[in-house]
């Protein structure tokens, strides 16, 4: 299985050394895709699907699928991979749950809970914290709620 299944890697020179990206002209001048006729968004998501071509959850039919869109044809699946995911803390909280469940329920079954992880990289930003001051009093909650704003 090939890491670049279109020939789309290509290198850059820069003064601070050189890096690799993914061409979408190349895919158009193999007549893979018409850039044109696509969305930005279209274009994120097809570089995105030709930069993870030839990997595990990426194949050549999702790059042509992507690159074939047309509004009038929806329901395709797209493969996304970000190369990471910001979760807040009101979303972020479930899924660590979630992901804690599923490792218990793996260990319950005898399997490595260590097994199971995250295929994208994913922060857990907690953008509020609350801190108690008072306590054991009926007016502790009035008390930190006063503190706090």
């Amino acid at each position: 299985m090939s890491n670049d299944p279109f020939g789309a890697l290509s290198k850059l020179d820069l003064m601070e050394g050189s890096t690799s990206f993914y061409s979408l002209s190349t895919l158009e001048a193999s007549g893979v895709a018409d850039l044109d006729r696509l969305p930005f968004s279209i274009r994120i998501l097809l570089e995105n699907a030709l930069r993870h071509s030839g990997g595990p959850y990426v194949e050549e039919d999702h790059v042509q699928a992507i690159a074939a869109w047309s509004s009038t044809n929806a329901g395709a699946d797209v493969p996304f991979m970000p190369s990471r995911v910001v979760l807040q803390d009101f979303t972020g909280v479930p899924a660590v749950v979630d992901l804690a469940a599923m490792r218990d329920g793996l260990k319950a079954l005898g399997g490595d809970p260590n097994r199971i992880n995250p295929v994208v990289p994913a922060d857990l930003v907690i953008d509020h914290s609350v801190q108690v001051d008072f306590f054991g009093t009926p007016e502790a909650y009035r008390q930190n709620v006063e503190r706090e704003f």
